[in-house]
C-alpha cells in the first residue's frame, strides 16, 4: 500500500463528530468494511456495518469473497474487526489444511490400490484359512443324513409283511423293525378278524 493511501484510510478511521460514516479495516482482497450511525434506527447504540468492494477488482456483489472473520463482524458476532495479521494467519492455516486433505486422499488411494492388487489378502489368507475351513467342516457334519435304504428292500419288506401278516414290523434289509407309524391298539376287539363261513349238514326231518 502505498504511503497516501495509507495516510487516507488513517485518516478515514478517525472518528470526527461531524463524519458520518468511519473506516474501520480492510481484507487481503482490498474490500474495505465501515460503520456508521443510522438516524431511522431505533437503537442509537447500534452501528450498521457494511462492505464496499475493492473497486479495482470490477467485481459484482454476487461474486465477491468474503472471509470468515469479517463475515461475522458484519452480522454482530465478532466484536472487533480482524486485524491483517489475523487475516493473514488464517489464510496459512487454509493452506496448510488443504495440503493435509491431499495427502490424506493420497494415502487412502494407495491404500485401496494396495487391497485390489491382493498384497494385503494374500497376508491375510494364513490367518482366515484355518477357521474358514473349520466352520466349512462342522456345516458338512451338520449336513449330513443317513444313507438311504434302496426302494427295492423296501419294497421287498413290504411284501414279506403282508406275506407273514405280521401288523407294526417292517424288514429292511432282511431285519425286522419297528414301524414308527403304527398307532397302538386300544383294545382287543380290534385284533378280531371275521372268519370264513362253513355250511353245516343239514337236518334230516
Amino acid at each position: 500500500m502505498s504511503q497516501p493511501l495509507s495516510l487516507l484510510q488513517k485518516f478515514q478511521s478517525l472518528r470526527l463528530p461531524w463524519r458520518r460514516h468511519f473506516l474501520v479495516g480492510k481484507d487481503l482482497s482490498g474490500n474495505t468494511y465501515w460503520e456508521f450511525h443510522d438516524r431511522g434506527n431505533p437503537n442509537p447504540d447500534r452501528w450498521r456495518r457494511i462492505l464496499r468492494p475493492n473497486p479495482a477488482l470490477k467485481l459484482h456483489h454476487s461474486e465477491v469473497k468474503i472471509p470468515p472473520a469479517w463475515h461475522q463482524w458484519l452480522r454482530h458476532t465478532r466484536p472487533d474487526p480482524p486485524t491483517i495479521e489475523e487475516q493473514q494467519a488464517d489464510v496459512i492455516r487454509q493452506e496448510r489444511l488443504k495440503i493435509l486433505a491431499a495427502e490424506a486422499d493420497r494415502r487412502w488411494e494407495a491404500k485401496a490400490k494396495y487391497i485390489e492388487d491382493g498384497v494385503g489378502g494374500e497376508q491375510r489368507k494364513p490367518a482366515l484359512e484355518g477357521s474358514g475351513m473349520w466352520v466349512e467342516k462342522k456345516e458338512e457334519e451338520q449336513q449330513k443324513v443317513p444313507k438311504q435304504v434302496k426302494r427295492e428292500e423296501v419294497w421287498e419288506g413290504m411284501k414279506k409283511q403282508a406275506e407273514q401278516g405280521e401288523e407294526g414290523e417292517i424288514l429292511v434289509g432282511g431285519k425286522k423293525k419297528v414301524d414308527p407309524w403304527r398307532q397302538k391298539r386300544a383294545g382287543p376287539g380290534e385284533e378280531w378278524q371275521p372268519q370264513g363261513w362253513t355250511p353245516g349238514a343239514a337236518k334230516k326231518p
